[in-house]
């Protein structure tokens, strides 16, 4: 007579399905809370390297001189007197901003503000 054995077989899970115990999970309300804290990271990290660049005076300030119209003066004559570089149309743009005009208009008698050359 023959014994036959049958023995239990045991089923391995492949390695990619086991968790080490030691491995963290973060649920949503989790990875919320990282996003917003690095947000805020990058957000003061901004700020602080914001902080280095202020505004003085020292720089950018148009220096400008009052010009009276004479009569018969045009705004294209006072832009070619102090146009150094021989751009007057530039010159005319810049004279209609500091004064707010809406034309070329101008009338003997009003006062202009006309940009010096700058210094260098």
């Amino acid at each position: 007579m023959s014994t036959t054995t049958i023995a239990p077989t045991l089923q391995l899970r492949p390695a990619s399905r086991v968790r080490p115990a030691s491995q963290v999970r973060l649920t949503r309300r989790g990875r919320l809370t990282i996003f917003l804290l690095g947000l805020a990271l990058a957000f003061g990290a901004g700020l602080w390297l914001a902080a280095g660049s202020t505004a003085t005076q020292e720089q950018g300030v148009a220096e400008v001189e009052v010009v009276t119209v004479d009569p018969g003066d045009t705004l294209w004559d006072i832009a070619a007197d102090a146009a150094v570089d021989g751009n007057v149309g530039a010159m005319v743009d810049e004279i209609r901003d500091l004064n707010s005009l809406d034309s070329s208009m101008v009338y003997a008698g009003q006062e202009l503000r006309v940009p010096l050359p700058a210094a260098g």
